[in-house]
C-alpha cells in the first residue's frame, strides 16, 4: 500500500477538508517550519482543550527509526514507508522496514496533513494550555516556560527533572543539599589537602528568599595547567526572572580581599556551562593558599556574600 493510500485509509476527515479547498497547499519549508510567534502567550495560542488527534494518525507522522514526530522533507520508498530526513543518511538509503533503495522520493500527502494538525503541548501535565499548528509545536517546546527543570545539583549526573517546588524537595531529601533561609550567607571552606581537589565539587548551599530559590556552588577546577576555585550563584528559574537580582560574594585574609559582583545564572544553563564561562568569583590556588593562612597546607577560605533584588 503507498504512503498516500495508507493516509487516506486513516484520516478520510483531513482529506474530506483539503479536497474542499482547490487551492494548492505546498508543503512546508524547514525555515517555515520553526516560526511561531508568541510561544507562551495563551492569548496567542488558540486554546482547544477538546481538539484530539487519533492515535493512527500520529503513527503515521512517528519516525519509525528515531521514533520522533517527522518534519518535512519526510521521505518514502517505493512501498510508501516513511523517514524522517534526520535517519535517512543513518540507514544508508535503505528503508528500515523493507529494505528497499530510497532513493529520493517525498512524502507530500502526509507533509500536508501535518500541516492541518494542530496539537497540545508535550508540557501540557506542567500546566501548558497552548493548542498550536505541528510546525511550530516544536519550537514552541524548545521555548516553553512550562518545560521542566533539569536538577543543579553539581556533585553527580542526576537525571532528574522537575518544577522548581519538585527540585527543591529532590536537593533536600535526595542529595541532603543544605536549605538556609535568608539573602545573606557566610560559609567557611576547609580542605585538609587542596593539592588533591582538581575538578571536584565541594558545595552546594540553596538559599530561599525574595520568595525564590538560589543555588550556591563552590568547587576546585583546573584552568589550563592551573588549578583554582570558583563561586557561583544561579537562580532557580528562567533567565528572564534572575535578571531581576544581583548577588556579591567576598573571601579575603591577611588584610586583602577579593569581591565579585554578578547575576545570578538561570538553572536552564548547565552547571558546567556557568563554570566554563568563568562567570563567578574565581581564586587561583596560590592567592586561595595565602587567604588560608599558616603555611599553606590547608585550604581554609571564607566566602560571604549577599543577594539582593533589584529596583
Amino acid at each position: 500500500m503507498t504512503c498516500f493510500a495508507t493516509i487516506m485509509a486513516s484520516v478520510n476527515p483531513f482529506f474530506d477538508d483539503l479536497q474542499s479547498k482547490p487551492e494548492v497547499i505546498d508543503p512546508p519549508q524547514n525555515d517555515d517550519i520553526m516560526d511561531c510567534e508568541a510561544v507562551n502567550d495563551p492569548t496567542q495560542a488558540a486554546i482547544k482543550p477538546n481538539v484530539t488527534v487519533s492515535s493512527s494518525v500520529r503513527e503515521l507522522l512517528e519516525c519509525p527509526v528515531c521514533l520522533n514526530a517527522m518534519y518535512p522533507p519526510i521521505h518514502q520508498c517505493s512501498n510508501g514507508h516513511t523517514l524522517c530526513s534526520g535517519c535517512k543518511p543513518r540507514v544508508h538509503n535503505r528503508c528500515p522496514t523493507c529494505r528497499h533503495e530510497l532513493g529520493n522520493i517525498r512524502c507530500l500527502a502526509l507533509e500536508k496533513v501535518a500541516a492541518s494538525l494542530e496539537l497540545p503541548c508535550k508540557y501540557q501535565s506542567f500546566g501548558c494550555i497552548g493548542i498550536y499548528p505541528y510546525y511550530s509545536k516544536l519550537k514552541h517546546e524548545s521555548q516553553c516556560s512550562y518545560r521542566p527543570y533539569s536538577c543543579p545539583y553539581a556533585g553527580s549526573e542526576c537525571t532528574v527533572i522537575g518544577d522548581i517546588p519538585y527540585l527543591v524537595a529532590h536537593l533536600k531529601d535526595d542529595h541532603k543539599v543544605d536549605m538556609h533561609n535568608g539573602s545573606t550567607f557566610n560559609h567557611r571552606y576547609v580542605k585538609s589537602n587542596p593539592h588533591e581537589v582538581e575538578n571536584a565539587t565541594w558545595m552546594l548551599t540553596v538559599f530561599s528568599c525574595f520568595g525564590q530559590y538560589f543555588c550556591l556552588h563552590f568547587e576546585a577546577f583546573q584552568l589550563g595547567i592551573s588549578p583554582v576555585y570558583i563561586a557561583f550563584l544561579r537562580f532557580m528559574g528562567d533567565d528572564n526572572e534572575a535578571k531581576n537580582y544581583s548577588y556579591s560574594l567576598e573571601v579575603g585574609g591577611n588584610g586583602r580581599k577579593m569581591i565579585w559582583q554578578g547575576v545570578p545564572r538561570s538553572i536552564r544553563d548547565s552547571h558546567r556551562k556557568v563554570r566554563d564561562s568563568f562567570d563567578g568569583l574565581i581564586i587561583q590556588r596560590n592567592m586561595a593558599l595565602f587567604f588560608s593562612g599558616g603555611d599553606r597546607k590547608e585550604l581554609k577560605l571564607r566566602v560571604t556574600g549577599r543577594i539582593w533584588k533589584e529596583q
